[in-house]
């Protein structure tokens, strides 16, 4: 595994194919008290680039063009988050949109745990470290640990990815979790409008 580390976007040129897993870094998770510093990215291929984030500016257009271009999947764990902090603070509609957490809590209804760790240990026999999940992204210069956790978080999304798609199909539920995927940008939207922790379609 190599970690490219670069600040404030991505090189220009850099191709990462059709299909882009990422993941987001951030001080917090609330989305307006709470800033967005990293964005991790990998083609699949067992490399990941991690992009430390210049703020508050967030300059960053080839980035902001990766997540809007209509050619490219992007993968993500959790895909509300990340969505809604691109909103927020990058001012883009991220989409098509692939969510290994909604795609196992549609395919692995045999269990209630759906962390990353969780689907990656089961599916992949891959054990994952968090250790780093709660460290100080903002700082001015980034640890070797957590440029460790922020690639793990994106290298094994891809083949994540193709594990829940064989459940998916097998069990008939693969239209169901597109119409979820396409949603999310909306779903981020009432988020950050004031909905986030509101269900409006429950009954009360």
């Amino acid at each position: 595994m190599t970690t490219f580390l670069h600040e404030g976007d991505l090189p220009d040129g850099l191709d990462l194919g059709p299909v882009v897993a990422l993941d987001s870094e951030t001080m917090g998770l609330r989305f307006r008290r709470d800033p967005l510093c990293v964005v991790q990215l990998s083609s699949g291929d067992g490399h990941a680039h991690v992009v430390r984030l210049n703020r508050p500016g967030y300059d960053c257009p080839n980035l902001k063009r990766l997540l809007t271009d209509p050619q490219v999947l992007k993968i993500f764990h959790f895909a509300r988050f990340d969505v809604g902090m691109f909103a927020l603070h990058l001012g883009v509609t991220t989409a098509p949109i692939y969510c290994t957490k909604i795609a196992s809590k549609l395919a692995r209804t045999y269990t209630d745990r759906h962390g990353l760790k969780d689907v990656t240990r089961e599916l992949l026999g891959i054990e994952m470290s968090k250790v780093q999940q709660s460290s100080d992204w903002g700082a001015a210069e980034l640890s070797p640990e957590q440029l460790a956790y922020a690639a793990s978080d994106v290298l094994h999304l891809h083949e994540l990815r193709e594990k829940l798609d064989a459940i998916l199909e097998r069990e008939g539920r693969m239209p169901l979790a597109r119409a979820c995927f396409d949603f999310l940008p909306t779903r981020a939207s009432l988020d950050l409008a004031g909905w986030e922790d509101q269900d409006i379609f429950a009954h009360a």
